[in-house]
């Protein structure tokens, strides 16, 4: 017991120290090649963030349990967007660049539609689903790399634009100060090692906490409802929370849509490959999958209310985050009556 609660201790400790350098590396990344924060978010970070639950996903379905992957991906997606957008947002609502965000929440949608598709009209993800959802997910990397080099190129342009005009000092002083921030190197390094320290953080807080809580006498469908769930998304969560006090809010948010996209077409992607899987049936409501009658539809309702008014407005609003957050409570007390 002593154990597991020093192993709790130091992996929250990781997780604090993991989400700092984490965040620090991509907002430096960000500012050095004038990339939006938003899509350094929904690209690189939200690949950091989700390669433990690939990893986990990928093990199990070695083990010839994929269909695990089914679950986690759509569990994590509501848990991601109801309780930790919801969080940041409430907190702290910011506005949103809508042309930046256009494409995740476009590629989050199509992939949700096609999973969807698959699971109410098949009810089995076969490897040729995976190799489609692995598409995507490279399809997406594609875009996402061109539109970071395309803005490279305008900030160039830019930059010759007011050379030429005359306004040499402003260059030279934004020369000098690329000069001064940290070597590229650097943020690399950080980014990673932060990805590590969080991945390593959250399992050691995850296993160790399960340990204290089935020490305690706490049900086992309560530790899989917090412990487990939280535990996958931990490096959201960390990241969030870690973005929101250091006042990137964009990275936050584009973090929640690219995790989320990830858990789809990546997660539910390499899962599928290496072991097809038909939805698991455990529970129904009135003969119905309750998977197909609440979560998915559930899914898509919180990410409809979290994207929507930030592509009409440009904008996020404290009342979105209540909303999602009220959503979410309501889902857990649905899982636990249910």
């Amino acid at each position: 017991m002593a154990i597991a609660i020093a192993l709790f201790i130091v992996g929250l400790l990781l997780l604090i120290k993991g989400g700092d350098w984490f965040v620090d590396g991509a907002t430096g990344i960000a500012h050095r090649f004038h990339i939006p924060e938003l899509l350094i978010g929904a690209t690189i970070v939200s690949i950091g963030t989700t390669l433990p639950e690939v990893m986990v996903s990928a093990t199990d379905a070695f083990s010839g349990k994929g269909q695990i992957a089914y679950g986690n991906a759509i569990g994590s997606i509501i848990c991601n967007t109801s309780l930790i957008a919801a969080i940041t947002v409430a907190i702290r609502p910011s506005s949103i660049d809508r042309k930046t965000i256009r494409i995740p929440i476009a590629f989050f949608f199509g992939s949700a539609v096609i999973y969807s598709l698959v699971a109410y009209t098949t009810g089995y993800f076969s490897r040729l689903v995976g190799f489609g959802l692995l598409a995507i997910f490279v399809v997406y990397i594609v875009l996402s790399a061109l539109r970071a080099r395309k803005s490279l190129v305008a900030e160039a342009n830019v930059g010759r634009i007011c050379g030429e005009g005359g306004d040499s000092v402003e260059v030279e002083d934004a020369d000098e100060v690329a000069e001064k921030a940290s070597p590229v190197w650097k943020d690399i390094v950080l980014l990673v090692i932060g990805a590590a320290l969080i991945a390593l953080g959250a399992n050691l807080l995850v296993n160790n906490g399960t340990i204290i809580a089935e020490k305690l006498g706490v049900p086992e469908a309560v530790i899989a409802l917090t412990f487990v769930a939280l535990g996958t998304s931990l490096p959201e969560f960390v990241t969030a929370i870690t973005s929101l006090v250091k006042g990137h809010g964009s990275l936050s948010l584009g973090n929640i849509i690219g995790a989320n996209l990830f858990n789809l077409v990546l997660v539910s992607g390499v899962a599928t490959v290496v072991s097809p899987f038909p939805i698991p049936n455990n529970n129904q409501i009135m003969g119905i999958n309750s998977s197909l009658f609440v979560d998915i539809p559930v899914m898509f309702c919180v990410m409809l209310i979290l994207t929507v008014p930030a592509l009409i407005r440009g904008k996020l609003s404290r009342i979105q985050g209540i909303a999602l957050l009220a959503i979410y409570a309501a889902f857990c007390v649905f899982q636990f009556t249910m």
